[in-house]
């Protein structure tokens, strides 16, 4: 039996901070709204904070991506307001830095949303990089059992 359609607003959602860096002695995060969350697929709305950087990954399932407000870059690549990134299944994409206004997204994962690092060791190396440890990555708090499999610390 079919358990939709499925209604939901931004207003009545609570933000999840899902990504959290140090950039000097700042701290930048991501933080999403989940519209819909199930094992079949993942829709969210998504606020970035100005400069924030999210290494390169790829997730186990197709994924779009659709840029509301401001910009970011994936890879060498200008992602604008109307932009559309689509992601197939085990590919890669990134690093990803939020532009000066920072990003709005609207992303679409259709089957398991967990990510997967594309260079952990390059990733490492900017990690080693001398400076403030990063900060704790934030608790995110699925309605499913679907955890994010990631480490405790955070990007930089």
């Amino acid at each position: 039996m079919s358990n939709s359609p499925r209604f939901s607003h931004l207003d009545d959602l609570e933000y999840q901070e899902v990504r959290r860096i140090g950039i000097g002695d700042r701290e930048i995060s991501v933080r999403e709204k989940w519209l819909d969350f199930s094992p079949e697929y993942l829709s969210f709305y998504a606020k970035w904070d100005p400069g924030m950087i999210v290494q390169p990954h790829g997730h186990n399932s197709n994924h779009v991506i659709f840029v509301l407000e401001g910009d970011m870059m994936c890879g060498d690549v200008v992602c604008r307001k109307g932009g559309h990134i689509a992601l197939d299944q085990g590919d890669t994409f990134g690093p990803f830095v939020a532009g000066p206004s920072g990003v709005e997204l609207f992303e679409v994962m259709m089957g398991e949303p967990r990510s997967v690092a594309a260079d952990p060791e390059g990733h490492d190396r900017v990690l080693a990089d001398p400076g403030p440890p990063p900060p704790p990555q934030p608790p995110t708090h699925t309605p499913t059992a679907i955890q994010p499999p990631r480490s405790s610390t955070g990007d930089r």
